[in-house]
C-alpha cells in the first residue's frame, strides 16, 4: 500500500531513493538547483555508472549547475516546456510529492508526497513508470557545454569517429563483427537481438521495457541521445550502413 510523507518523511525517502539506486534513476522537477547533500548522492552515482535521467522545466541553470551537469558523464538532462510534476524513482521505488530539488522547497516549505513501493504496488509503479517515461520522450535533451570555444572542435572530433565507425566493426585481428552495448557504450559482439553486454542485460530483463530510452548506437557506438531502444539499437542514419556490413 502507499505509504503517506510529510515533509520530512520526503526528504528522508527522497534521499534514500538515490542511495539504493543500482540500475536506473529519473528526477522529474521544475527546478534543477540542487543542494549539496543529494548532489553528493548522485555523484558516487556517477561513478557506479548508474543510468540517470534529469528532466526540469525551468531553463535557467546556473554557471555552477552548468559546470557540475558537464561533469557528470552518467547523467542525460532534458528540458519539458511547462513541466509542474514532481516525481521521483529508481527501479524499486517511485516518490509523487509537492516537493522540488531546489533546495528551498527542502528547508522552508511544507510538502507532501506519496511512496510507492514497486513490490508491493507493482500496478501503482508500472502506471507511474510509464507516465515518467513519456515526460521523458516529449523532452529535448539538453547537451551541456560551458566552453563554447570548443564547440566546433568537439563536432569535428564526433564527426571524425563517426566516419571511421564502419571501419571499427570488424575485429580485423579475426574477422568478428563488432557492436556497442546501447546503455553502457562498451564493445561486444553484434547482435541486434541482443544489443548489449551481459551485465546490462540482466538490468533491462527486470523491466523488459523494449521502447526505454538508451545511450548508445549499437552499430556506431555514437552517443544516441536516447534514440536508441532494445527494440530499435542502431540509429536511423547507420541503419543503411549497418545493413551493407551486417548483412541485415
Amino acid at each position: 500500500m502507499a505509504k503517506f510523507l510529510d515533509t520530512t518523511g520526503v526528504s528522508y525517502h527522497l534521499q534514500q531513493l538515490i542511495n539504493k539506486a543500482n540500475e536506473k534513476l529519473i528526477l522529474i522537477s521544475p527546478y534543477l538547483k540542487i543542494n549539496e547533500r543529494i548532489k553528493q548522492s548522485l555523484e558516487d552515482k556517477n561513478r557506479l555508472k548508474i543510468d540517470i535521467r534529469v528532466v526540469y522545466g525551468k531553463n535557467d541553470l546556473q554557471p555552477d549547475e552548468n559546470n557540475w551537469l558537464k561533469s557528470m558523464n552518467s547523467i542525460r538532462s532534458s528540458f519539458l516546456k511547462d513541466l509542474h510534476a514532481k516525481c521521483y524513482l529508481n527501479e524499486n521505488e517511485a516518490i509523487i510529492t509537492s516537493m522540488n530539488l531546489y533546495e528551498f522547497s527542502q528547508v522552508n516549505n511544507n510538502e507532501m508526497g506519496i511512496l510507492i513501493e514497486r513490490d508491493k504496488e507493482p500496478e501503482l509503479y508500472k502506471d507511474v513508470f510509464e507516465e515518467v517515461q513519456r515526460l521523458i520522450r516529449n523532452s529535448d535533451e539538453i547537451i551541456v557545454t560551458v566552453e563554447k570555444a570548443k564547440v566546433k572542435e568537439i563536432v569535428s572530433e564526433k564527426q571524425n569517429e563517426i566516419k571511421s565507425f564502419s571501419e571499427k566493426a570488424f575485429d580485423k585481428r579475426g574477422g568478428k563483427q563488432k557492436g556497442f552495448c546501447i546503455r553502457t557504450g562498451v564493445e561486444i559482439a553484434f547482435n541486434v537481438e541482443k544489443p548489449m553486454s551481459d551485465e546490462s542485460f540482466k538490468g533491462w530483463q527486470k523491466f523488459k521495457n523494449e521502447d526505454y530510452p538508451e545511450k548508445f548506437c549499437h552499430f556506431s557506438g555514437e552517443d544516441s541521445k536516447g534514440e536508441t531502444t532494445f527494440s530499435k539499437p542502431i540509429l536511423k542514419k547507420n541503419w543503411k550502413k549497418a545493413k551493407e556490413i551486417f548483412d541485415l
